[in-house]
């Protein structure tokens, strides 16, 4: 069975989400401990920098949430949640998970750190004014490309949707999609699936 190293609010959320729309059973190792990362703990012999998620399929041991999704939507390939192989959506499915994760989740964790994570005094309000531009312009980005559209390729939910609609709405969390309706919608008919509503159960 599937183990997913796990802890709630965290990118661990995402191959959550995709285990659950995929239907398969799995054991869900919840790491609350603080001290999963210290020298010597063995959660290090699971994930090198000892954070979540990560996963382990039999003998494979992998981390990083995209990776994780984007290899259980390949592993099942019946269940539909990422384009063929032989497919033309295959390359923009792959252009929108490489976009969430290196064009517009950094500049979402710089907004989270200067806005919610660090003591107020280490903020900076210039890191966060740079950010939060940066972000509205993958905002107008994605809204355009989601435009009279329910989901990034059209028609069909992929792991795509699940990694870049999970930042949306942390987005939303933080008020930066609020001008965006496009995104809201977005984020609203995702949250509608039996899928998200099952990973956020507990």
């Amino acid at each position: 069975m599937i183990k997913l190293y796990y802890r709630s609010n965290t990118r661990a959320s995402r191959p959550r989400w995709v285990l659950e729309e995929l239907g398969l059973p799995y054991e869900l190792v919840r790491i609350e401990d603080k001290s999963a990362n210290a020298p010597g703990s063995s959660y290090l012999k699971v994930h090198p920098h000892g954070t979540v998620p990560a996963m382990a399929d039999g003998d494979l041991v992998m981390h990083e949430s995209a990776a994780i999704c984007a290899y259980l939507a390949d592993r099942y390939p019946d269940r539909k949640l990422a384009p063929g192989y032989d497919s033309p959506d295959r390359a923009i499915y792959y252009q929108w998970l490489f976009y969430g994760m290196t064009t517009v989740e950094p500049e979402l964790m710089k907004v989270f750190m200067n806005t919610v994570r660090l003591p107020e005094a280490n903020r900076s309000k210039a890191v966060l004014e740079e950010a939060t531009k940066a972000f509205h312009a993958t905002a107008e980005v994605l809204s355009a490309a989601l435009k009279d559209k329910d989901f990034l390729l059209g028609t069909q939910f992929t792991a795509a949707d699940i990694v870049v609609g999970s930042m949306m709405g942390w987005a939303g969390f933080m008020g930066l999609t609020k001008d965006y309706p496009v995104l809201t919608k977005y984020v609203e008919r995702l949250s509608q699936r039996p899928g998200y509503q099952r990973s956020k159960a507990d």
